[in-house]
């Protein structure tokens, strides 16, 4: 039967088209000269094709629906705790006789101080700040949930569960202190919050925090719960975390940061040194690519020159591509020397952005933290810097050719340029990957929203099947991003090292010299 005058019903147009054209371009495939009953049977093998793609589609899906059902189940645990802490407001209140009611109280102030304490003793504003904080927290606030999302914490989430980490820390009127973050009596429902403070620090939102009164007492304590109050510092209104002990809201410090107070930081009363969620997520990332590599490594060793096999035809093709695309036309004929740097960050970030992708493992965001990447492009500031040639600083101090006017308006530009570079390095990575947890996140909460946090079903319901989709979209273009950022940050640092170590070609020179 000749495949030109071949119909059949059961077979769509498109792929007879498809196997007429095959015939006619490629008629040396033994395969298409077979009957035709056994090369289209029907639509049996349309059907069997169409299921060995529909089955990886479906447990791709299936992997989207399960992340969106962990996050959804973070978000539900992180409400539950907002509403633990009205529930937490109004027991104080009743506990310090306050209604708030419209009933009046002489003699207090409604500062939650201790009523053995005259009224004019009382810290004002302390506690109705808290209350007032906590009462809010009744509602569901997606900005909250998504900023808590992406901080760094004294504990590794998964899920709604919350487990405890090492704890380093150092303040200089007490010392170092070495425990895990258990002894906090980490309450897994409640945004990874503990219930005793210990050696005057606590856990506060999956954050170690210290108490600032002096009087508050060493060792484990218990305490009753936690709130912020805003206050007024240098001409900035500030919010101020408390914690809740015997009756009294003692203001919390967070750990010193040396932001210089650009990010609400600076330097406090204790270092925190910890191995916290982030620098748990390097450590298993480093170690996983430690074992790729040198098992790779290995095997090149034991069979060089053979066809790669288990992991290697993975990764050998993106290295190549990396050296043939990248280090070669930038950095040219020295590539070699910088190979080892190139790959170590791409496949460094990489991991790290792949990695958060899996909120199964945490969903750490590790190169969503400006920290993290500072220190990534100020390697690649010292490298540029250490490496560049002769010409590369006359070019960026005096440069040849142009009038001295000229030069003192160029000079300062270029310097600045110096320092631009490493920055724009450092905020690319961090806002691209940053934005993409926050939205995800953000659309997942649509359905905590709309559905006024379980009040609303049907709305909850209606929100759900948009979020879902909105979310399935928002976590490929995320597997993009991880891929792009990864490679943009390698092709930038291969720009700056190749500008810095061109050799100078002064064809002017030679020609007046000839």
């Amino acid at each position: 039967m000749d495949l030109e005058d071949w119909d059949d019903p059961g077979i769509p147009p498109c792929l007879q088209a498809f196997w007429r054209k095959q015939l006619r371009i490629r008629p040396d495939k033994q395969i298409l000269n077979k009957p035709l009953p056994r090369l289209f049977p029907g639509k049996g093998l349309v059907l069997h094709g169409f299921s060995k793609r529909v089955k990886p589609m479906m447990k791709l899906n299936l992997y989207f629906l399960l992340i969106i059902l962990a996050l959804g189940a973070k978000i539900h645990a992180q409400n539950a705790d907002n509403q633990h802490y009205h529930d937490l407001a109004q027991q104080h209140d009743d506990h310090s006789g306050h209604s708030h009611e419209g009933h009046n109280h002489d003699g207090h102030d409604h500062s939650g101080h201790d009523h053995a304490a005259p009224a004019a003793t009382s810290e004002p504003n302390v506690a109705p700040a808290a209350h007032s904080e906590q009462e809010a927290h009744g509602e569901f606030d997606a900005k909250e949930t998504a900023f808590h999302h992406i901080s760094d914490l004294n504990v590794y989430s998964i899920g709604p569960w919350n487990f405890p980490l090492p704890c380093i820390l150092y303040a200089p009127d007490q010392g170092w202190s070495f425990f895990s973050s258990s002894k906090f009596g980490i309450d897994d429902h409640h945004h990874g919050s503990g219930h005793y403070a210990y050696d005057r620090y606590v856990l506060n939102m999956g954050r170690v925090m210290r108490v600032t009164d002096p009087t508050f007492p060493m060792g484990k304590v218990e305490i009753g719960g936690f709130g912020s109050e805003e206050k007024e510092m240098n001409g900035k209104k500030k919010s101020v975390d408390l914690v809740s002990f015997q009756g009294r809201m003692l203001p919390l410090d967070k750990a010193s940061t040396a932001d210089g107070g650009l990010f609400d930081g600076g330097i406090t009363s204790f270092y925190d040194f910890s191995i916290s969620k982030n620098v748990l997520a390097m450590l298993l990332v480093m170690a996983l690519l430690a074992w790729v590599f040198f098992s790779m490594a290995r095997h090149y060793k034991k069979a060089p020159g053979t066809a790669p096999v288990g992991a290697q035809k993975l990764f050998e093709p993106i290295i190549l591509f990396l050296q043939d695309e990248v280090a070669k036309p930038f950095i040219g004929p020295k590539y070699t020397q910088y190979m080892p740097l190139l790959l170590s960050l791409f496949f460094f970030v990489l991991g790290l952005n792949l990695f958060g992708q899996i909120p199964f493992l945490g969903g750490a965001n590790v190169t969503g933290n400006l920290a993290v990447t500072m220190v990534l492009a100020v390697l690649v500031f010292i490298v540029v810097n250490l490496k560049g040639n002769r010409h590369y600083w006359q070019h960026i101090l005096w440069m040849p050719g142009v009038p001295a006017g000229v030069k003192t308006i160029i000079t300062p530009i270029e310097i600045l340029g110096i320092f631009i570079k490493p920055v724009t390095l450092m905020l690319r990575l961090f806002a691209n990957i940053t934005a993409g947890h926050i939205v995800i996140i953000i659309f997942i909460s649509l359905i905590f929203i709309f559905g006024k946090s379980g009040e609303n079903v049907g709305a909850a319901s209606g929100a759900a099947v948009g979020s879902i989709l909105l979310t399935l979209f928002m976590m490929t273009i995320e597997l993009l991003v991880a891929f792009i950022q990864a490679y943009v940050f390698t092709l930038l640092t291969a720009s700056y090292i190749g500008a810095a170590t061109e050799e100078h070609h002064d064809h002017g020179h030679e020609d007046a010299h000839h």
